[in-house]
């Protein structure tokens, strides 16, 4: 049996004086400790002060300061930042030593940042040198100063437990080699065995491919993926604060989802699809490419198996996960479209230019219909660029939401049918649905005051009416 690699998310991150009692420590002893190497996020909030809200868009230091009329606003989103780390660390941190450490390392780090970015402005105000082509730089920078610090915090709360825990930082701090993210990672790990110490790794990677270009926020699990891949984990596990199942237990009930248990990553894929990730798509490709099967659990549940995700096929077929997201479609009406090539190449081009996500389309002889998950703003704008290239045509965007039944397979199980049937039957309408023939997801299209109640029916007609059907066991 080899070693596991393992993450843990923000959020659970920023409870981890919980997780050394349980998931860490627990009722492990001696050698039982190790076989594991931990790839941890930032503390929950702090990569959002550092570069932008994720889901409000509120600026962080990275928007201040590619937007600065004046140097106060992102030295004091700075400071905010530091004092957020401060606080984050000091929750978790039982030592006075400990304590003053990691005040000192925020510190260091921030400072650091602070007179980088204070150079590259001065530097820039001379006319041969460009502020924007600086500016993946800048947010790599400012995105590893998160996991750098929450890596450090939880190898200093480890080793005051009596762990031998190592701090792993692979942030490129102060580092003049310009390496691939491969070397990166094995440079790191020369000399490290994770079966007599416990590696703390950060999550940001600083690499000559730049993480933030292609994955942006999702660059922690990838990260994690390489590092199971490149070391030969027997399994990467993935730890959230909620178990991976049927639907959001706060819209259909405690009592009412089930734990998945075992899935595969096709459906992982539909879940990322949605918008409720599993795993980052691009990580996933890298651990089914090794051959690393993939766990996600609960962290705060340590002896429970989670969910495991792998290529296997399932036993029989069964809707596994009943979830859902709003959408906005963009319908673009052209009556001359019928029998011509070329609308649907030119409207993809314009929703790529403008960096908008397909969640699904459909088309017929003179309509082609995009549900995108994207802001009206964009999609104001998107319609513009459409408009000038087709004048005759009807361009319009509409809000909506999109419910999706989602399964390894749902071969004869009549998903489609019987799920408008419990839509209506619930008083509700859908607007539309569709079904690939690969048979692993079937979506339909609400209103969005719709999605909730539809999601609530959908699950009671595929996961909890099925539930009752099976037989109890004596």
């Amino acid at each position: 049996m080899t070693h596991t690699v393992e993450k843990i998310g923000g959020t659970s991150m920023s409870r981890v004086n919980e997780l050394r009692d349980t998931l860490f420590i627990g009722d492990r002893e001696g050698a039982d400790l190790y076989g594991r190497i931990f790839v941890v996020s930032a503390f929950g909030g702090i990569t959002n002060l550092l570069l932008e809200h994720k889901k409000s868009g509120k600026p962080g230091v990275y928007a201040q300061f590619a937007n600065a009329d004046t140097d106060h606003g992102w030295h004091e989103a700075l400071d905010r930042v530091a004092d957020a780390m401060v606080e984050a660390h000091r929750a978790v941190l039982d030592s006075a030593a400990d304590t003053e450490r990691a005040d000192e390392f925020v510190r260091d780090r921030i400072e650091g940042a602070r007179n980088c970015l204070i150079d590259l402005q001065r530097l820039c105000s001379y006319g041969h040198f460009r502020l924007a082509e600086h500016m993946l730089q800048i947010r790599e920078l400012l995105s590893g100063l998160g996991e750098a610090h929450s890596a450090f915090v939880t190898t200093l709360l480890l080793q005051r437990a009596g762990v031998d825990a190592r701090l792993v930082d692979l942030s490129g701090w102060r580092d003049e080699g310009d390496v691939t993210l491969e070397e990166r990672i094995e440079t790191a790990m020369k000399g490290v065995d994770p079966m007599t110490e416990m590696p703390i790794v950060t999550g940001y990677a600083q690499c000559a491919e730049g993480l933030m270009r292609e994955f942006d926020r999702g660059y922690s699990e990838v990260t994690f993926s390489m590092m199971a891949a490149l070391t030969g984990a027997r399994e990467a596990i993935i730890h959230k604060e909620f178990h991976l199942s049927s639907a959001d237990p706060n819209l259909v009930g405690q009592d009412a989802v089930r734990k998945l248990g075992r899935t595969n990553y096709d459906v992982a894929d539909q879940l990322s699809n949605m918008g409720m990730e599993a795993i980052h798509p691009k990580a996933a490709k890298t651990l089914r490419q090794a051959d690393v099967p993939l766990r996600v659990t609960n962290a705060f549940e340590p002896h429970d198996p989670g969910t495991l995700i792998d290529d296997q096929p399932a036993d029989e077929a069964a809707v596994e996960i009943v979830t859902g997201l709003d959408i906005i479609a963009l319908e673009v009406f052209e009556q001359d479209m019928v029998g011509v090539k070329g609308y649907d190449a030119a409207i993809l081009d314009t929703l790529t230019r403008h960096d908008v996500r397909i969640v699904s389309k459909v088309s017929n002889a003179n309509t082609i219909t995009h549900y995108v998950d994207s802001s009206l703003k964009t999609m104001r704008r998107v319609e513009k660029d459409l408009a000038a290239k087709y004048p005759s045509a009807e361009i319009r965007s509409r809000t909506l939401s999109l419910a999706s039944a989602i399964g390894r397979d749902l071969r004869g199980l009549s998903v489609l049918t019987r799920g408008l049937q419990a839509i209506a039957d619930a008083g509700l309408e859908s607007i539309g649905a569709t079904q690939g023939p690969r048979n692993v997801d079937v979506q339909y299209i609400l209103d969005r005051e719709d999605l909730k109640p539809a999601i609530k029916a959908l699950h009671s007609a595929f996961i909890e009416d099925q539930a009752r059907e099976l037989p109890r066991v004596a």
